[in-house]
């Protein structure tokens, strides 16, 4: 019988790119997303199950994970990818739109850890987090992202500690800038985004490219996954040297003062 892989933010980008990396290596794959034409079209894919989820409502992850459990023998990978982000200053950053980037990246990653624990635990299975070079890192004009993803990375490193006696292991990837939702419609100058959306993204890998390195690191168990060229030199730069690592970013993030006088980068 084949293992089952449970991911958030199945229909889209890194998500559905792992997702069928999985399959090739004899995974069924659960695709949990909003609905939408992404979703449905996952529908008629071969050792998939595509179930319309919003992770922030806990009936809609509790009767997921019903219809999982009563479909499939096991639950051995869950994989926390769904995200949003919010682009532009903090100053002008309304304070529900913190709140609803933390419900997403961070709360709704610990209510599926919560829903799919006592099956990992079952199955000595996997929770791999999907982070960021932002969960260890500090990146401009994107405080409430970096700020869940700090939040995401403590919490799975600290549930890694709690669930080794239970053979359950705690992965955590990085990847740098995922060129996942570009296009005019989906790249906002200032606001709530999709993640991979941003015209600031520096050195961006394509979510085939992204996928198959997260691949790598989970075959390998590797505790932490960096994915990238970027994520590896801003481990290796913010690790030797935090206020270097600040600098480069802010020379790359932030708009020079010229650039300044016409508002934020774009």
């Amino acid at each position: 019988m084949k293992p089952t892989a449970v991911i958030s933010g199945g229909a889209g980008g890194l998500g559905q790119a792992f997702g069928a990396i999985l399959r090739e290596h004899g995974w069924f794959t659960v695709m949990l997303n909003l609905p939408g034409p992404d979703l449905d079209a996952l529908s008629f894919v071969p050792d998939t199950l595509a179930l319309s989820c919003d992770i922030t409502d806990t009936g809609q992850l509790t009767e997921a994970a019903w219809q999982i459990r009563s479909e499939r023998p096991s639950i051995d990978l869950v994989v926390y990818n769904a995200g949003v982000t919010h682009i532009g200053p903090f100053t002008t950053q309304a304070l529900e739109d913190h709140r609803k980037v933390f419900e997403v990246n961070y709360f709704g990653a610990v209510a599926m850890a919560k829903a799919f624990g006592p099956d990992l635990r079952r199955s000595k299975g996997t929770h791999l987090a999907i982070s960021s070079v932002a969960g260890f890192c500090p990146l401009a004009l994107r405080t409430a992202y970096a700020g869940s993803k700090h939040a995401l990375e403590g919490f799975f490193k600290s549930l890694r500690s709690e669930e080794a006696a239970h053979g359950v292991a705690c992965l955590i990837a990085a990847p740098s800038f995922i060129a996942t939702n570009t296009g005019a419609d989906s790249a906002p100058k200032d606001g709530l985004a999709r993640p991979g959306s941003a015209s600031d993204q520096v050195d961006a890998l394509a979510p085939e490219d992204a996928a198959r390195i997260l691949y790598r690191g989970f075959a390998r168990r590797k505790t932490f996954i960096p994915i990238g060229r970027v994520a590896r030199l801003s481990h290796l730069i913010n690790r030797l040297s935090p206020r270097l690592y600040r600098h480069l970013m802010e020379r790359t993030i932030l708009p020079s003062p010229a650039k300044a006088e016409g508002g934020a980068p774009h």
